[in-house]
C-alpha cells in the first residue's frame, strides 16, 4: 500500500542526505515535496499540515544545523513525527480485572468485519486465552454460516441463536462464556452499507448489555479518507476504544492509515495485511513509520519467521545445509513455510533499503507456485535423489504439474548448482572462483 509513497518520500530526502550543510530553503523544498507526496497518498489535509509544521519547527532548529549529518537528522525528525502521528506507542488490548475479555467488533458491511473477528479470535487463541466467537450479526444473510466456517477452521467455538434478538443473544453468550471458562469473547455485530439509526440503536443496546472491555471499529483502508469519515460516524454512539485497518496489503494510497489516529483520537490496534487467518498484525507505529520511509521492518519479519518456523525443524534444516544433505523434499518444506509467512513482495519490503534497491521490480508469486507444483509431482524417491529423473520422468512430472519438461529441467539444474555450492561451503572451499569469502581460499587444505 505504501510503495508509491515510500518512493516519493525517498526521492524527497535523497538530495538532503548528500549535503554537508542545510539552509532553510533546502528544508522548505524538501518539505514541499513531502507535502505533495502525502496529499497524493490521500492523507488528511489537516494531518499533513500538523505533521509538517512540527517537522519544520525542529528541522530549522539547532538539532539539525549543529548536526554532522544534517540530511539524516531531518529524516530522523520526520520518522519521529510520523510515529507520533500514527499514535506514538503500541496500544495493546486491555487486560480486564477478571476474565473474560469482551471485545465488540463493529463496522460497515464489506470492511472485513466478520473475517477480522475470526482473525482476532485466532490471535487471542495464540495467546492462550481460549476465546469464544459470538455471531451477533443476525441481519446479513450467511453471516452466521461464515463465522461458523471460520470458527471451525481455527478451532474456536461459535455461539449463535438464529431466532434471538442480538442484545439477548449477547447476554446468553456472556453467561455461557463465564460458565465454560472462556478467557475472551469476540462479538461480531451487524453492519450496514451506511451508518443509520437502526444500526446505532442496536449497537448501543448490545454495548449496554455486554459492557465490553474493547470496542474495535473495522475500517477498510482501501476507501481512503472515507474510512476516517466512517470512524468519526461510529465514535459517539459506539464509544470506540480502537481501530482495525483492513486490506493494508492492497494497492490503495494508504492515507487512511496515516490519518486515522490523529483525526479520531483512537489508537490503531491491529492491521489486516492479507486474506489468511494469520494475516492480522498488532499495529506498531514505529515499525509502520519505518516501512513508510523505506527503512524496512526487521522486527515484524522476525516475528513472522518465528511463527512459521519451529525451532527444532529450523535447526535440523540448518544441519542438513551444513552437511550438504539438503534435498528437494526439504526444499519443498522450506518453500511452504516461506509462503506461509506472507506474500514475498511484502516480506522483501520489510528488509531495510529493499524498496530503493528493487525499485519497480515485481516479484512473481506464480513462479513459486510453479516450483511447488513441480516438486509435488515428483515421487518421494525422486525428491530425495533427483538423479533418478530421466526424460520420461520429466515428461510425467511436467504433465502432473501443468508445466513443460524444460521447466522441470531448469529447476533440477538450479537445484544441482545449489547443491554444489552447499558441498563447497560444507568442505570449506570457495564455491565461486575469484570471490574471496571469509574463511575460504587461504586455509584450503592440500589435496
Amino acid at each position: 500500500m505504501f510503495e508509491t509513497l515510500s518512493r516519493r518520500l525517498g526521492a524527497a530526502f535523497s538530495e538532503l542526505r548528500g549535503k554537508g550543510r542545510l539552509t532553510e530553503a533546502d528544508v522548505d523544498e524538501a518539505l514541499r515535496n513531502v507535502r505533495l507526496a502525502l496529499l497524493e497518498a490521500d492523507v488528511n489535509v489537516a494531518v499533513v499540515k500538523s505533521l509538517l509544521g512540527r517537522v519544520r519547527e525542529r528541522a530549522v532548529g539547532a538539532e539539525v544545523t549543529k548536526s554532522l549529518t544534517p540530511g539524516q537528522q531531518v529524516v530522523k525528525i520526520v520518522h519521529e513525527e510520523l510515529v507520533r502521528t500514527l499514535g506514538g506507542a503500541t496500544a495493546p488490548l486491555v487486560r480486564p480485572a477478571a476474565p473474560p475479555l469482551v471485545v465488540l467488533v463493529v463496522g460497515l458491511q464489506g470492511s472485513g468485519k466478520t473475517t477480522t473477528a475470526a482473525k482476532l479470535a485466532h490471535h487471542l487463541r495464540g495467546e492462550g486465552r481460549r476465546p469464544l466467537l459470538v455471531a451477533a450479526d443476525l441481519r446479513r444473510p450467511a453471516a452466521i454460516e461464515q463465522l461458523e466456517t471460520l470458527g471451525a477452521r481455527i478451532d474456536v467455538p461459535v455461539f449463535s441463536d438464529r431466532k434471538a434478538k442480538a442484545p439477548k443473544l449477547v447476554k446468553q453468550a456472556l453467561k455461557h462464556a463465564r460458565s465454560a471458562g472462556h478467557g475472551a469473547v469476540v462479538v461480531d455485530t451487524a453492519g450496514r452499507l451506511q451508518i443509520d439509526d437502526d444500526l446505532m440503536t442496536e449497537l448501543a443496546a448490545i454495548r449496554k448489555i455486554a459492557d465490553p472491555d474493547e470496542v474495535l471499529l473495522v475500517v477498510d483502508a482501501m476507501t481512503g479518507q472515507e474510512a476516517v469519515n466512517v470512524a468519526e460516524g461510529f465514535l459517539e454512539t459506539a464509544d470506540l476504544t480502537g481501530l482495525v485497518l483492513t486490506k493494508l496489503d492492497g494497492d490503495a494510497r494508504g492515507g487512511a492509515a496515516i490519518s486515522a489516529r490523529e483525526v479520531t483520537g483512537k489508537p490503531i490496534k491491529f492491521v489486516g495485511v492479507g486474506e489468511g487467518i494469520d494475516d492480522l498484525e498488532v499495529f506498531h507505529p514505529d515499525r509502520m513509520a519505518s516501512r513508510i520511509l523505506g527503512m524496512g521492518d526487521v522486527l515484524t519479519l522476525i516475528e513472522k519467521a518465528e511463527r512459521a518456523y519451529d525451532e527444532e525443524e529450523a535447526l535440523r534444516a540448518a544441519e542438513k545445509l551444513r552437511e550438504a544433505t539438503f534435498d528437494l523434499e526439504d526444499f519443498l518444506e522450506q518453500l511452504q513455510r516461506l509462503r506461509k509467512m506472507g506474500p514475498l513482495q511484502q516480506l522483501v519490503g520489510m528488509l531495510p533499503g529493499a524498496g530503493a534497491a528493487l525499485g519497480d521490480v515485481d516479484i512473481d508469486e506464480r513462479r513459486l507456485a510453479r516450483v511447488e507444483a513441480i516438486i509435488r509431482s515428483m515421487t518421494r524417491e525422486e525428491r530425495r535423489n533427483p538423479k533418478l529423473i530421466d526424460g520420461s520422468r520429466k515428461r510425467r512430472i511436467a504433465a502432473g504439474s501443468g508445466t513443460r519438461p524444460q521447466d522441470v529441467n531448469a529447476l533440477l539444474k538450479q537445484f544441482a548448482e545449489a547443491q554444489k555450492m552447499m558441498k563447497a561451503l560444507a568442505g570449506g572451499r570457495n564455491p565461486i572462483p575469484g570471490l574471496a569469502l571469509p574463511g575460504m581460499g587461504r586455509s584450503r587444505r592440500k589435496r
